[in-house]
């Protein structure tokens, strides 16, 4: 499969609140997530996810929101701030082969990888630069949507991801998904 990169516009069908029917981002997300956190967005698009993370994090969190496209992150920018939710939200604009998160070396408590993976042609160094970027104990989710990423994939992905040091915690369900909870391992020091 190639490593074709979602259009810009399709981002607004996928911020829609139709697609909430599909994947509620509380109820999928509220058992990792909580006030006061820094969270990471990887591949955030225009914030279907990013918004509700920055109502969880409260006033004293901060989503890090990264995209490779402009268009994507500008439709976000305008979205957090009629939300009013812009003074917890970071947008950054990412490389094709870096996140430029150096600023976040051991910062995040929860990292999000919904739907991107497939995407990346360097999963090793993405999966290297957020392990970076994760306190000790950190989490990563990470799901791909199943019609786009079969059985073997994401095992390859799942096994990169332990090669970076993430542990496996747990394989939540999340409907026409395949997916899985990392940390990073408690054995090694920051």
């Amino acid at each position: 499969m190639g490593h074709r990169i979602c259009p810009w516009w399709l981002g607004p069908l996928l911020a829609s609140p139709l697609r909430r029917f599909l994947y509620n981002p509380e109820n999928l997300l509220s058992s990792y997530v909580y006030k006061g956190m820094t969270v990471l967005d990887i591949g955030c698009g225009m914030g279907f996810f990013s918004l509700p993370l920055a109502r969880m994090v409260g006033l004293a969190g901060k989503v890090i929101c990264v995209d490779l496209q402009e268009k994507m992150i500008r439709g976000l920018e305008k979205r957090a701030v009629k939300a009013g939710l812009s003074d917890r939200i970071d947008v950054r604009l990412c490389r094709k082969d870096k996140l430029d998160l150096d600023d976040f070396v051991g910062k995040i408590d929860f990292a999000l990888a919904c739907a991107i993976m497939h995407e990346v042609p360097d999963k090793d160094r993405l999966l290297s630069e957020i392990y970076k970027t994760m306190k000790k104990d950190g989490q990563l989710l990470i799901s791909e949507p199943s019609g786009h990423v079969g059985t073997a994939e994401f095992e390859s992905t799942v096994q990169r991801a332990q090669t970076a040091g993430f542990e496996p915690v747990d394989r939540p369900e999340m409907r026409r998904s395949r997916t899985i909870l990392l940390r990073r391992s408690t054995n090694d020091p920051l």
